[in-house]
C-alpha cells in the first residue's frame, strides 16, 4: 500500500503539476525599530539576511533530495508601517531595503510593505500607504497589502477611498512595466498573520520572532482524480475523492515543512493548503469546476461546486497535519488560471459572478485586469462591496485588481511567468464619489458582538 500511495505522488508531481507554491520565511521586524530611519534600515538588512541565508538553498535542496519542486522561496515580515511610526521619515527607504535583501538572498518575493488599518490610521499608517506606489515601482520583489476592515471591526471606508485612489496610481507609475504595481498591491479584510502567499503575506505580530510556513497547490492533482471517476457519482462521493487528494497532498507540505524547519533551525508554522492555479494547462481551478458537471465554471451552479471544493479541500487538509493555516482553499485568480480565462473571454464568467464566488472560496477578487480609465472610485465601490462579504461571512477577502492602462475591453495584458496573463474584462463606470466621499467607519456586524 505504502508503494502505491509513492508511486501516485510521483505521478502526480510528474504530469499532474503538484508542488511546494512557496516556502515562506516570516521574520519578525519588531527588534529592528528605530527613531533613525537609517539605523532601522540597517537592522533589518542584517536581520533579513542573517536569518534567511540559506532559505533559497534549502528550497532548491528538495528538488534533488526528494524529487519535490519547490516553486518559490519567499519571506514575508512585520508590517512596515509599524517600523514608519516609530522613525518617520520616507517610507519608500523601507521598500529599497526589502528590494536589497530579496536580490541579495535570490528570493522570488518579499512582503510586509503593509498596513493594518480596519479600526482607523495610526502613526505611520497612512504615510505608507501613500508611498505604496513609488516603493513598488522602485522595486522588483516587494509585495504590498492594507487590512481596510475586519468582521470585528467593522469597514474603515476612509481607507476605502485611498485604496481605490493608490491601485489606480500602482498601475499609472508601472504602465511600462505591464502594470506590474498593481499586481503586487492587495487589499484585505480579515487579513491572516501566517499567510505564505503573495502578493498579501505578512508577519503577524502575534507569530513567533522566526518561522517557516509552506504553500501546497495541487488543483492539477485533483482535477485529474476527478477527470478518472465514474461521471455518474454523486455530489457527495466527489467531495469523498476531493478530500482524500487534499490529505496526499496536504502530507507532502507536512514534510516540507517539517524538514525546511530542522534544517533552517527555525520553528514549522503551518501548512497552507490552496489550490493555486498557475498558466500550465490543466492546472486550473476552474476545470475541477467543471470535471463536477458544469458546462463551464462561471454557468449557474458555478458557487455550489466551488463551496464544496473549499469545504472538501480543508477537511481534507485537516486530518493530514495539525498545522494547517494561512488562507487554505481554493483561489479564484483569473490571470493564473486557463479555465478562468477561457471562461471569461467567452463572456460566461463576469465580475459580477466572481464577486459571488468569493463568498465561498479561500480569498477574493484575484489578478482581475480592468479597462485603464476604471474610475478610482468605482475600485474603491469594488473594494467595499468585497470587505463587505468578508465582514459579514467572517472569512478573509481581498483585491487584487489592475487597471490596465491604455487598454480596453477584450484586450489581453500579459504579466509573464507565474503571474500569466489576462483578458481586460468589463466593469460598469458608476458614479460611486458620493458613498465613497461620505468616509467614516461601516459598522462591524451584530453577529461579530456575540461573545
Amino acid at each position: 500500500m505504502q508503494i502505491k500511495e509513492i508511486l501516485e505522488t510521483i505521478k502526480m508531481i510528474d504530469e499532474e503539476y503538484l508542488d511546494i507554491r512557496t516556502i515562506t520565511m516570516g521574520i519578525s521586524l519588531l527588534d529592528c525599530m528605530d527613531t533613525d530611519i537609517d539605523k532601522s534600515c540597517e537592522k533589518i538588512k542584517k536581520k533579513i539576511c542573517s536569518k534567511a541565508k540559506d532559505l533559497v538553498k534549502v528550497g532548491n535542496e528538495f528538488g534533488k533530495e526528494y524529487g519535490i519542486p519547490v516553486v518559490n522561496k519567499r519571506i514575508s515580515v512585520t508590517p512596515i508601517s509599524m517600523l514608519v511610526a516609530v522613525s518617520g521619515g520616507d517610507p519608500v527607504k523601507y521598500a529599497l531595503t526589502l528590494e536589497e535583501c530579496a536580490q541579495e538572498l535570490g528570493v522570488d518575493f518579499i512582503g510586509g510593505f503593509s498596513a493594518l488599518v480596519q479600526k482607523g490610521y495610526a502613526s505611520g499608517d497612512k504615510e505608507l500607504i501613500e508611498a505604496i506606489p513609488e516603493a513598488l515601482a522602485k522595486t522588483q520583489h516587494v509585495c504590498a497589502s492594507v487590512n481596510v476592515g475586519s468582521t470585528k471591526a467593522g469597514i474603515n471606508m476612509d481607507a476605502v477611498k485611498q485604496m481605490g485612489q493608490i491601485v489606480k496610481k500602482c498601475a499609472q507609475l508601472t504602465k511600462d512595466d505591464h502594470c506590474l504595481g498593481a499586481a503586487k498591491l492587495v487589499v484585505f479584510c480579515n487579513a491572516v498573520e501566517d499567510n505564505p502567499f503573495m502578493a498579501g503575506a505578512f508577519h503577524g505580530v502575534g507569530e513567533a520572532d522566526c518561522v517557516i510556513n509552506v504553500g501546497v497547490s495541487g488543483p492539477g492533482v485533483v482535477r485529474a482524480v476527478l477527470a478518472k471517476a465514474d461521471k455518474n457519482l454523486p455530489m457527495d462521493k466527489i467531495a469523498d475523492l476531493i478530500k482524500r487528494t487534499a490529505f496526499k497532498i496536504t502530507r507532502m507540505g507536512q514534510l516540507v515543512g517539517t524538514v525546511a524547519s530542522e534544517k533552517l533551525g527555525v520553528p514549522f508554522g503551518i501548512v497552507d493548503l490552496s489550490l493555486a492555479p498557475t498558466p500550465a494547462i490543466g492546472d486550473s481551478v476552474a476545470y475541477i469546476l467543471e470535471e463536477m458537471g458544469l458546462e463551464t465554471c462561471g454557468a449557474y451552479g458555478t458557487t455550489a461546486c466551488l463551496a464544496m471544493l473549499n469545504d472538501a479541500v480543508k477537511k481534507g487538509g485537516v486530518m493530514a497535519t495539525s498545522n494547517v493555516g494561512g488562507l487554505s482553499g481554493a483561489f479564484i485568480p483569473v490571470s493564473e488560471d486557463a479555465g478562468m480565462i477561457h471562461a471569461a473571454k467567452a463572456g460566461v464568467l463576469s465580475l459580477e459572478k466572481l464577486e459571488a464566488m468569493t463568498a465561498v472560496c479561500s480569498v477574493g477578487l484575484d489578478m482581475i485586469v480592468v479597462p485603464g480609465d476604471t474610475s478610482a472610485s468605482v475600485i474603491s465601490g469594488v473594494i467595499a462591496d468585497e470587505a463587505a462579504i468578508g465582514m459579514v461571512n467572517s472569512k478573509t477577502t481581498a483585491v487584487r485588481i489592475i487597471p490596465a492602462i491604455g487598454k480596453e475591453v477584450g484586450e489581453e495584458l500579459d504579466f509573464g511567468g507565474l503571474l500569466g496573463s489576462g483578458p481586460v474584462m468589463p466593469i460598469r463606470q458608476t458614479k460611486n464619489d458620493v458613498m465613497i466621499n461620505r468616509g467614516g467607519r461601516i459598522p462591524a456586524p451584530l453577529q461579530s458582538l456575540k461573545n
